[in-house]
């Protein structure tokens, strides 16, 4: 008689893949914002700065993880409606709740542990109300139209907060602005995206209630949050401009003319990112898509030489 197969074995790698997916780890990606004030002071080239932002990156990203799991959690009845949630580890069945009621605590006081450890206690506080915006979104913001973009912006630019304070460097007023509006363009983005998958995969007629579940968006939402996501883009350029023309910034940058390159390329990029969501071939995270992206990442390498060579060449009698 033929052994029956083993399949308890299996179990524990098909157990840890989930696990791993509930984290979120690939989200990780979003946390490396805490190094741009660094890059903004010009101090990448100082390890005790890079050690401390280092730092706060894993410290984001294991409270980040923790709430992940929370928010899935909370998530589990609407997830196991949506057309592609429905295969996350605890709305399929994966992972059982109370093994996500350990998970998520864990990761939060690793990350709080770490921020209390090693870096400045003003970090910790920045740290805890992310977490509490966080948990606040997930419990009731994300369910109010235009509060819940404002609260993922707010939680984005939390991150150049902690990795300014972390160093710490000064968050120069021209990269708030410019972060609260460019997060506030990708928020709308997300939302975008979910409100064309959805209207794509429903059969139903559409009508003006909203079918986003545990979202507060529908159908007739979609012109209105595509205008209002592409606007703030843009202003995001607007600010870009303005911060060239600072005064201050010619005490950053030797040739402070040549960072003007990088408005036509952050038009594209943002014009380009619409333009996929409007398609309806946007990753549910824009900035998840970004980190995977091939343009995205060109244009990034773009950007970068252009404050380099900002930075380093001096063309005095440019543009004369």
């Amino acid at each position: 008689m033929a052994e029956p197969e083993p399949t308890a074995p299996r179990a524990i790698p098909g157990t840890i893949r989930a696990v791993v997916a509930a984290l979120r780890l690939h989200q990780w990606v979003k946390n490396l914002l805490v190094l741009v004030p660094l890059a903004g002071a010009h101090r990448l080239d100082s390890s005790d700065a890079l050690l401390r932002a280092v730092a706060a990156f894993v410290a984001f990203g294991c409270v980040a993880s923790g709430v992940y799991v929370l928010n899935d959690l909370l998530d589990v009845a609407d997830d196991r409606r949506h057309p592609r949630k429905r295969h996350r580890p605890f709305a399929s069945g994966a992972l059982s709740g109370a093994t996500g009621h350990l998970l998520w605590p864990a990761t939060t006081a690793v990350g709080m542990g770490l921020a209390l450890a090693t870096l400045p206690p003003v970090f910790a506080v920045v740290l805890a109300g992310y977490f509490l915006l966080t948990l606040a979104y997930s419990l009731r913001l994300k369910r109010m139209p235009m509060v819940d973009v404002v609260a993922l912006a707010a939680l984005y630019t939390a991150r150049l907060v902690g990795g300014a304070v972390a160093v710490p460097v000064p968050l120069s007023f021209w990269l708030t602005i410019f972060s609260v509006f460019l997060f506030t363009s990708l928020a709308f983005v997300k939302r975008t995206a979910e409100l064309i998958a959805t209207r794509s995969d429903d059969e139903r007629p559409t009508s003006p209630a909203a079918v986003l579940p545990g979202r507060g968006y529908g159908p007739a939402d979609l012109s209105v949050v595509e205008s209002l996501g592409a606007a703030a883009g843009y202003i995001a350029v607007l600010v870009y401009a303005l911060y060239i023309q600072d005064p201050v910034t010619a005490t950053l940058y030797r040739t402070p003319r040549i960072l003007w390159i990088g408005c036509p390329l952050l038009l594209y990029w943002i014009s380009r990112v619409w333009l996929v969501a409007a398609r309806g071939a946007m990753h549910e995270d824009p900035v998840v898509f970004a980190m995977r992206d091939r343009v995205s990442w060109v244009i990034g390498a773009a950007l970068a030489a252009t404050m380099a060579l900002a930075s380093r060449v001096d063309w005095s009698g440019w543009g004369r």
